[in-house]
């Protein structure tokens, strides 16, 4: 099997991908970056009053129609304190910023168009037109008005127009079930001390991280040896789950210990694709049971973490309804890049701001898919297409953020 270019592999991913179809209610608190799964309407109005955009003095327009009207202030209305006496002809009440306006008010004169005499009374010192500073009952939203639409993200601006709307909980789509399932008989769980020929099995929480942030609910399977019996219940346990997709960790090379392609076939899975024009990641698995997604992401670290970033995530998002996002900048070199070969290269890279904002693109020295260290102290990935020339420093690139560059 050739090896297939990123984009293309991308496409042929998500193009049998279908966004979840579970949904569940949860309380507003917990709805942060959620999908709706149904539309939401109002079941109050608001504002459920006439009420006053300023504070000042609720007032009949024909008593201030000249400057220098005197009027007598007949009582006070404040947020969650209306006014309930009457005003006649001539008189004012006091009101303050979301306060109800009074039955006989049709204006709101503001505090600083007004003096305030000796006696109480005021003087109008501005000529305030009709209508003026008034928030009508109903200029938000009415009752039974569908403000929200299925398929809407929850962010703060939706989610407090949710709560204005008296709902404490919405129905949403439910997270895709991920479940994770790292190989291999060299790993051990962080915490426990290595034996001879062992290594700590790290991938896991990186790549869990990395979906989660994406949308999705992980389930980690742990560890398993490299023996196909093993390997097979294991998968077959996570069948049993309900999960939408399968991520397995290393062992979907050639070598002879790499028994994750041949048991996924044991157990139905129909490979999609197998190997991409990558570095690192060039083993990346992509294959379906039945329903359930399944992706073999390769062993080394850093492998995993970069077709994480580029093939998990974005399934995850469309499995969870939520939009496609691209991290992908214009950048520009900080020092001369040497020409590529056919395979598309992400390099780890320290980021820096330029004068004018730019982000300057600076190769790390070490690129050994097996170093952590150097991965978490990039800022980004460095694009290198396949076949391409080399640039002098100054030129454009692109990058893959990972994160913001701290200067």
């Amino acid at each position: 099997m050739s090896l297939l270019p990123v984009e293309d592999a991308l496409h042929r991913l998500l193009s049998t991908a279908r966004p979840t179809r579970r949904t569940e209610t949860v309380p507003l608190h917990e709805a942060d970056g959620r999908v709706l799964a149904e539309d939401v309407a109002a079941r109050l109005t608001q504002p459920p009053f006439d009420n006053s955009a300023m504070d000042g003095y609720a007032v009949r327009h024909a008593d201030i129609a000249a400057l220098g009207s005197i009027l007598t202030v007949a009582g006070m209305s404040s947020a969650g304190h209306a006014f309930e006496g009457t005003a006649g002809p001539g008189e004012a009440v006091r009101i303050f910023t979301g306060a109800p306006l009074p039955a006989f008010a049709d204006t709101v004169l503001l505090q600083e168009d007004a003096a305030v005499l000796e006696d109480g009374r005021i003087r109008t010192t501005f000529l305030t037109p009709k209508g003026r500073h008034i928030r009508p009952r109903g200029q938000d939203f009415s009752e039974g008005e569908v403000v929200l639409k299925a398929g809407d993200m929850l962010d703060a601006g939706r989610l407090t127009v949710a709560a204005a709307m008296n709902h404490a909980a919405l129905s949403v789509y439910a997270r895709p079930r991920i479940a994770v399932l790292a190989t291999g008989d060299e790993l051990v769980p962080p915490g426990t001390p290595p034996g001879t020929s062992q290594i700590i099995a790290s991938n896991t929480y990186g790549v869990a991280a990395l979906a989660r942030a994406a949308g999705a609910q992980v389930i980690d399977l742990g560890i398993v040896a490299d023996d196909k019996e093993a390997m097979l219940q294991a998968v077959r346990r996570a069948l049993s789950l309900d999960i939408d997709g399968l991520v397995t960790l290393g062992g979907a090379s050639v070598g002879d210990f790499d028994l994750v392609q041949p048991v996924l076939g044991e157990a139905g899975m129909e490979l999609d694709f197998w190997r991409i024009a990558m570095r690192p990641g060039k083993p990346l698995m992509v294959g379906r049971l039945g329903a359930v997604h399944v992706m073999g992401l390769p062993g080394n670290p850093v492998s995993s973490l970069v077709c994480s970033h580029l093939f998990l995530v974005p399934l995850v998002r469309r499995l969870a309804h939520l939009p496609a996002v691209s991290r992908e900048y214009p950048a520009i070199a900080a020092v001369p890049l040497k020409e590529n070969d056919h395979r598309q290269d992400y390099v780890r890279a320290r980021l820096a701001r330029g004068p004018a904002g730019d982000l300057m693109v600076t190769p790390l020295d070490k690129q050994d898919s097996s170093m952590m260290k150097a991965f978490a102290a990039s800022e980004g990935l460095l694009i290198r297409p396949p076949h391409a020339p080399a640039i002098p420093a100054g030129a454009p690139c692109t990058v893959l953020l990972l994160r913001e560059p701290s200067a």
